[in-house]
């Protein structure tokens, strides 16, 4: 059971190795390409990221195994697959063709990664989805769709990454040891991980730059009728 909450958490670390990999040119500040201006706003931008995932940085260590005791259910599960479902369709309904103040992820501010950062604390909540809980608070803040999306991923970076450090030190100072299997199906898990991030994460931002996230809110709200009548059928 040990290793299993481990190798779940763990294997994100594939997914999140995709990110900078896809937007290399976007998040490395030290490109001898970029004038010393352009670097600059790339260093602004990684303090921006930090200023974001401060908030549920901070919960997550504090209450993480909280969430998961008490909420890691099929009925939150499938109530949050539903509410946020419907807060998609309905931010699109309010957005509609209105411009964006922030059309640039360069144009987020501090104030704004701050409240990103906010919602993203409800993603401790099983079944909310992190880059959902986020891509929901960049918006309203004034975020495109494309900015808004990449936000939430340079977001994933340090809160993934830090996650993955922490169950593997609390693996191991809990006595568990992996032996050569464990790490062959770690590595298999993480390589199938980043395989699968790459093509997601792609095919999310062509999607975005032609359509809104109406689909995904009919998305969860299927599947979240699909959770809570598979376990109610199950347990008749």
């Amino acid at each position: 059971d040990g290793f299993k909450e481990m190798f779940l958490v763990v294997i994100q670390l594939g997914a999140i190795l995709a990110v900078p990999i896809l937007f290399w040119d976007k998040l490395f500040p030290l490109s001898k390409k970029k004038t010393k201006e352009e670097n600059n706003l790339i260093w602004q931008l990684w303090l921006k990221v930090i200023v974001g995932v401060i908030p549920a940085g901070i919960l997550g260590v504090l209450l993480d195994d909280f969430f998961d005791k008490y909420f890691y259910n099929f009925i939150t599960v499938g109530i949050t697959l539903l509410v946020y479902g419907v807060a998609f369709i309905l931010i699109e309904k309010i957005k509609g063709d209105k411009p964006a103040r922030i059309d640039s992820v360069y144009d987020i501010t501090y104030k704004d990664a701050a409240i990103i950062g906010c919602y993203q604390m409800l993603s401790l909540i099983p079944g909310t989805s992190r880059s959902g809980s986020t891509i929901l608070g960049g918006m309203p803040t004034g975020g495109s769709r494309s900015a808004a999306s990449e936000f939430s991923f340079f977001m994933a970076i340090p809160i993934m990454l830090g996650a993955s450090l922490l169950k593997i030190l609390k693996f191991m100072l809990e006595g568990f040891s992996a032996g050569p299997f464990e790490i062959i199906l770690l590595l298999i898990g993480i390589t199938v991980s980043f395989g699968v991030s790459m093509v997601a994460i792609k095919f999310l931002m062509d999607f975005v730059k032609k359509r809104n996230f109406t689909p995904f809110g009919i998305y969860r709200i299927v599947l979240s009728v699909m959770v809570i009548g598979y376990f109610i059928i199950k347990s008749i």
